[in-house]
């Protein structure tokens, strides 16, 4: 995967200390494009010994050169790092692209926004002040925010950039070491952004990379005890192994475990503004987003006009290869494909109604991992296309007849990840919002163009803690108080 335009990364060895060091058993994996179902390349299968290695690498980054960085030094580094990604934005989508599936256009937007990470915590590093407390006569009392230390991150492969933007960045911003763990799926970018972070300054140690399974490189980072701190963005199921190995160290977590995320559209709502919202919403990525609207609720009384409309644009949805840059590129893998087909086969043995489909183009490769995207109508609340993440493009819609079986059909999930309202009623909006159990309610838009600024986070299943926007410097971060007794 060499390539003349590229910032000198080595996917096929792990990242630790500044350098390009092979696994510590030299094994590798290989790398699919699922645009095309073929081998492209190879990773380094890190194990325990090289998580050992990055570890090592991050303590003596803190004891070193990076732990006795200024803020504002922090913050300039970051800012550098950022202004080589935009330098890199037509690589780095290529590669993203290449190594996801998703459209070219996407990918970029995904480079663009990791840029943009950099730059919103560059401008950060130096504004997360401790504070003066009043106290006994005789005392003074402050806050200090100190870094955990050595960060473990394990992100996932359907946004490997904006995910290390808002986890890794936020933790380096606070003057931690992170080891990074990136998705065996999907991992080029993610060693791209080392070399990356390398060439724009950044002390050797504060960021190491260790690809590799997650059930081998994963398991050790979450159990190290040398690790101050763990991030993961995942499943429900790996997330509570995630939890389990942390707490045998007493470390805190933050977890992003996915969602089952509604939008729920009122009879004065603007149809001609929430449409493309309400099918981009579940089909971004091929549906495999955390906060993808994979449920509409609609009132009754615009019921039918929305499964109308939504069915005209997912007819017009076509389906093709990354590189052909298409309204939805295929699945990561042949597994994921395995598993949407399975829903929208419930589906159809369920005797829904599947009003729509999107079509794969002609030319699209016989063996990528394609999926028409699903529209299906009529689906009980209940129903497992209403409660389970299927993570692809399939959306379900659902009438409701008053606010209460709304919101009750809402909050109706074991998720609480993002909700979208739509509605021209000033007092409706803010009902809904407080009512709605969720980390994010978006009312008249959803997603609200991506807003780094934005703490983003669940409840319930979706999991807990924040990235993004300050709240993610707050969690990076020890608060210690000092009290100072002078009489």
């Amino acid at each position: 995967m060499e390539r003349p335009d590229n910032p000198g990364f080595s996917p096929a060895k792990c990242f630790i200390g500044g350098h390009w060091i092979a696994s510590a058993d030299g094994e590798t994996l290989p790398i699919e494009n699922p645009s095309t179902g073929e081998t492209m390349g190879e990773i380094a299968r890190g194990k325990a010994a090289d998580v050992d290695a990055a570890v090592a690498a991050a303590r003596t980054a803190l004891d070193g050169e990076w732990g006795r960085l200024p803020a504002a030094e922090r913050g300039r580094v970051l800012a550098r790092i950022g202004k080589l990604v935009l330098d890199h934005v037509d690589m780095l989508a290529e590669l993203e692209a290449a190594d996801v599936g998703k459209p070219l256009t996407q990918a970029r937007n995904d480079a663009i926004a990791l840029a943009r990470y950099m730059e919103f915590y560059s401008g950060a590093a130096d504004k997360i002040h401790g504070e003066t407390i009043p106290y006994l006569d005789g005392y003074t009392v402050y806050t200090l925010r100190e870094p955990h230390g050595v960060t473990g991150h394990i992100v996932p492969w359907n946004y490997p950039m904006q995910i290390i933007g808002r986890s890794v960045g936020a933790a380096l911003t606070m003057g931690n070491a992170a080891v990074l763990k990136p998705a065996e799926e999907a991992c080029l970018t993610a060693m791209a952004f080392a070399r990356i972070a390398r060439d724009a300054g950044l002390p050797d140690g504060a960021l190491n990379v260790v690809p590799g399974l997650g059930e081998e490189a994963g398991a050790a980072l979450t159990a190290h005890t040398g690790v101050d701190h763990i991030s993961f963005t995942g499943s429900v199921a790996v997330g509570r192994l995630v939890q389990a190995a942390a707490a045998r160290n007493v470390v805190p977590v933050t977890l992003e475990l996915g969602g089952k995320s509604p939008q729920l559209v009122f009879d004065d709502a603007d149809l001609d503004k929430a449409l493309p919202f309400l099918v981009n919403a579940g089909i971004q990525n091929a549906g495999q987003t955390c906060s993808a609207s994979s449920r509409i609720l609609a009132h009754r009384s615009v019921y039918d006009q929305v499964v109308e409309r939504m069915a005209q644009r997912y007819e017009s949805l076509k389906v093709g290869p990354a590189a052909s840059d298409l309204d939805v590129g295929p699945l990561i893998s042949a597994r994921q494909k395995q598993i949407v087909d399975g829903f929208v086969g419930i589906a159809e043995e369920s005797g829904l109604n599947i009003v729509a489909r999107g079509r794969i183009v002609d030319d699209a490769p016989g063996n990528g991992y394609y999926v028409a995207p699903a529209l299906v109508e009529g689906v009980a609340p209940g129903h497992s296309l209403a409660q389970d993440e299927i993570f692809g493009p399939v959306q379900v819609i659902i009438p409701f007849d008053s606010e209460d079986e709304a919101v009750a059909i809402a909050n109706g999930t074991d998720y609480g990840l993002v909700a979208g309202v739509w509605t021209r009623d000033g007092a409706r909006q803010m009902r809904m919002a407080k009512a709605i159990r969720s980390g994010q309610v978006f009312i008249n838009n959803y997603g609200a163009g991506g807003g780094v600024e934005l703490p983003f986070g669940g409840v319930g299943r979706s999991g807990h803690g924040r990235e993004k926007g300050f709240e993610a410097l707050y969690g990076f971060s020890v608060l210690k108080t000092v009290a100072a007794h002078h009489g």
